[in-house]
């Protein structure tokens, strides 16, 4: 809403402008690459050896009468050192479980070119969509007939428990549809 004021308020022969103005303010969301993270797992079933390693290391430090940050600072590269030697930490992973790290490289490389406005990058911001694309399918394609062949043989065997559990693995809710290549007839035994 907008209107204007005379200005013989202030006895000026300017007129006023008065506005209501609404904003919204928008958050920007930077994209910060995540903390690597130690593999608990790892952890927990090399738990004695680590602790055994710690003790050892620490043993070796000593207690100096010095200052207590340079303490700190040895205790905490201490056991950062023996953690990251017997531990290690997770490498990115696809939430796909048929995601490769090639593919994950190349996914890293496409949105290298994706930005750039040149005749030359769109070129191969194009060849290596399609590449990831085809190769995506087909690894796709790949895992979901492997996990069908799994499926069918427990199914066989009569192994209905392990055929549940495989099929519950894949994750698909009551409205997402199976792909069509699952609905070809099966040879009758």
């Amino acid at each position: 809403m907008c209107r204007h004021c005379l200005g013989q308020i202030l006895d000026s022969d300017h007129n006023l402008l008065v506005a209501k103005i609404c904003t919204r303010l928008k958050k920007i969301i930077s994209f910060q690459k995540g903390k690597s993270r130690w593999d608990l797992e790892k952890f927990y079933t090399q738990k004695q050896r680590v602790q055994d390693t710690l003790e050892e290391n620490l043993g070796a430090i000593g207690c100096d009468n010095g200052n207590v940050d340079v303490q700190w600072k040895n205790i905490n590269k201490c056991v950062l050192d023996t953690v990251s030697d017997l531990v290690r930490k997770f490498e990115k992973s696809a939430r796909k479980p048929w995601i490769t790290q090639d593919m994950i490289s190349k996914m890293g490389e496409r949105r290298k070119w994706k930005n750039v406005n040149t005749e030359e990058s769109r070129k191969n911001y194009r060849r290596l969509r399609n590449e990831l694309k085809g190769a995506t399918d087909k690894a796709k394609k790949e895992y979901l007939e492997n996990i069908r062949n799994k499926i069918m043989e427990f199914q066989r065997t009569g192994r209905y428990d392990l055929m549940y559990m495989k099929s519950k693995e894949l994750g698909w809710k009551e409205t997402q549809k199976v792909p069509t290549y699952w609905h070809r007839r099966l040879p009758r035994e």
